[in-house]
């Protein structure tokens, strides 16, 4: 089975071509200043992140106007739009936006939309040394836990030049907690500079094991099984990441063979790494 893909980047609604998950899907928005998207979000949950420019939102009737602010990814926390299920809505550019449209299904149709803001946005790093990446947290019940969602986690990586992100590779792929919560996840990569690029590794219990390249605006559909990234030497990647699944509680179990590396990450930060 394939799990990655380019995008296109087309005015109006860019779609995947083919979706290994049951549950999340992910469509790609790009509007010049002044067009407008209108649609019925159906039985599916959606999170707008801006990724760059700004746009004005109508959900049911509720107006948010000039949504956004940071030119793109790699400038800045991220304004974000909940669109619960069984809601009209549009979206009208401000200038040139991109917007990234996460789903999940939900039958929960009462949720409220509303904005996520930039100070509402967690921020941190993970790792140590080479394994080192920084994040943006969205919409997750640890950081967000005043935001109500059906099933989308939502989030941000940035991975430096050089460096791996997600590592030691992790699954999450049954109900076992507190060890481990199933859910699907998809990564959306962007490149800085845009012709850059990084090498994603992904491998499962069933014997699938492939190395891809990672570009800009490409995307990694994981219904199960372990992964990494990579950035290449000159270059950031981002990611946007997005999961689904039974419940909102995060729990990961990484890969046995590899999984000693998280041990040496207090030692390496108090090393200065």
């Amino acid at each position: 089975m394939k799990y990655h893909s380019p995008l296109t980047s087309n005015p109006g609604l860019n779609t995947l071509p083919f979706n290994p998950c049951q549950l999340l899907d992910f469509n790609f928005l790009k509007l010049a200043a002044g067009e407008k998207y209108s649609a019925n979000s159906g039985n599916r949950e959606i999170l707008a992140v801006i990724l760059g420019g700004k746009a004005s939102f109508t959900v049911n009737g509720s107006t948010f106007e000039k949504v956004g602010g940071r030119p793109n990814v790699f400038n800045g926390k991220p304004h974000s739009v909940y669109i619960s299920a069984g809601a009209e809505y549009s979206i009208q550019a401000e200038g040139a936006v991109e917007i990234a449209l996460p789903s999940a299904p939900s039958d929960e149709t009462g949720i409220q939309p509303y904005v996520i803001a930039p100070s509402q946005v967690a921020n941190g790093t993970w790792g140590a040394a080479n394994f080192k990446r920084y994040f943006h947290q969205i919409l997750t019940l640890a950081a967000q836990p005043e935001l109500p969602a059906r099933r989308l986690i939502v989030g941000e990586t940035f991975t430096p030049s050089g460096n791996w992100s997600t590592y030691p590779p992790h699954k999450h792929q049954v109900d076992d907690l507190p060890r481990q919560a199933y859910h699907e996840e998809m990564y959306y990569f962007k490149v800085n500079p845009g012709d850059g690029f990084g090498i994603c590794h992904y491998y499962n219990e069933e014997g699938e094991d492939e190395n891809f390249t990672l570009r800009d605006n490409s995307i990694h559909m994981m219904p199960r099984g372990y992964h990494t990234v990579v950035s290449a030497p000159g270059y950031t990647t981002y990611y946007l990441w997005f999961l689904a699944g039974n419940q909102r509680i995060q729990a990961t179990v990484d890969d046995p063979a590899l999984g000693w590396v998280t041990k040496t990450v207090p030692m390496l930060k108090e090393l200065g790494y």
